[in-house]
């Protein structure tokens, strides 16, 4: 009983701060990226050019807690080992990879996330 007190205290108190399951607010775009990836650089110049305003958590992969949060949102999103940068998380929406193909994806999933 108190293992299930606690639990729901935790799930109560991530809905009060609007943060996601993972841990991560439902209300912020979140960027996941490796400095190495040129399909993040692809995604980014199209990010930067159309949505210069557009607020997002970047989060490097090549670092532990950036790294940690990637296998945290793959487990949450039941991606098993097919994870990769860039990655974008949307609430309860989520991108993985860029091409020209990606983009009205990202418009449609971005568009609550502009201010």
């Amino acid at each position: 009983m108190r293992r299930f007190l606690s639990a729901l205290t935790v799930v109560l108190l991530l809905a009060a701060c609007g943060k996601t399951e993972n841990g991560l607010a439902d209300d912020k775009v979140y960027f996941f990226f490796s400095n190495t990836c040129p399909h993040c650089h692809h995604a980014l110049e199209y990010i930067n050019a159309k949505y210069p305003n557009l607020e997002m958590a970047m989060v490097n992969v090549g670092n532990p807690e950036g790294l940690r949060m990637l296998a945290q949102a793959a487990k949450d999103f039941e991606m098993g080992d097919s994870v990769g940068t860039p990655l974008m998380v949307f609430g309860d929406n989520y991108l993985m990879g860029w091409s020209a193909e990606y983009e009205p994806r990202f418009d449609e999933y971005v568009r609550p996330y502009l201010k």
